[in-house]
């Protein structure tokens, strides 16, 4: 694996390089672990590492969706809006667990505390509903990457938030046309977003959000949607 300097990155940020991502093959079936640093280098990823990762999308009673904008700490993709919390079931017993993608909306509930500050009470991984899974790559630097199998997790209820302003910068919650012009500003390069979420923007999201009461209909747990 190539040698990467990380003296000039955030510390908090290095610590997390070495937690143990999943490895997956494009039918996200398990074929080893290996360090997040490992699995976030283009060069890498350029021979066809994947791993597994999540996207949470949490709305509040009133409908609104809360999002996100990337610490400038982070190593990929700093400083962008994207959706609630994004991150990576680790390679560890109980995040590993398929049925019913358990493993992977334990690792929801577990981000969703690590990043937002949302008690691990306050959302119970039964309470996550995961609709289905969407294959991407994107470069965020000459370096760094990603190259995901990730579940799309949507919540809907109001919690108690105490951001992490290492994962943090800023926090809002939006109503489809906030999003919308926030979409517009991105494509204008006033603002940055995140390539998954744009992605499942343009594609998935408004559709999801008419229906929050009904997403039973859009669960495709067979399907990868190749992005």
């Amino acid at each position: 694996m190539p040698e990467i300097n990380t003296d000039h990155l955030d510390e908090q940020q290095v610590q997390l390089l070495a937690e143990m991502c999943i490895l997956i093959d494009e039918d996200d079936n398990k074929i080893g672990a290996e360090t997040k640093k490992n699995c976030h280098l283009n060069e890498n990823i350029e021979k066809g590492l994947l791993h597994r990762a999540f996207s949470v999308f949490l709305f509040n009673t009133e409908n609104k969706l809360l999002l996100q904008q990337r610490s400038d700490a982070k190593i990929t993709f700093p400083g962008c809006f994207t959706n609630t919390c994004c991150s990576h079931p680790l390679s560890s017993p109980g995040e590993l667990e398929e049925k019913d993608a358990i493993g992977v909306r334990r690792a929801a509930q577990r981000r969703l505390k690590a990043e937002l500050g949302i008690p691990m009470e306050e959302v119970l991984p039964e309470e996550i509903n995961y609709l289905t899974r969407i294959h991407y790559k994107a470069q965020s630097d000459g370096i760094w990457g990603e190259h995901e199998i990730d579940y799309i997790l949507v919540v809907k209820k109001n919690v108690t938030l105490d951001p992490d302003p290492n994962e943090i910068k800023s926090y809002c919650y939006v109503s489809k046309e906030e999003l919308q012009e926030l979409l517009e500003k991105a494509a204008s390069g006033e603002i940055k977003i995140t390539p998954w979420f744009k992605i499942i923007a343009e594609t998935f999201l408004f559709e999801w959000w008419e229906n929050l009461n009904h997403l039973n209909q859009f669960i495709e747990h067979e399907k990868i949607h190749r992005m």
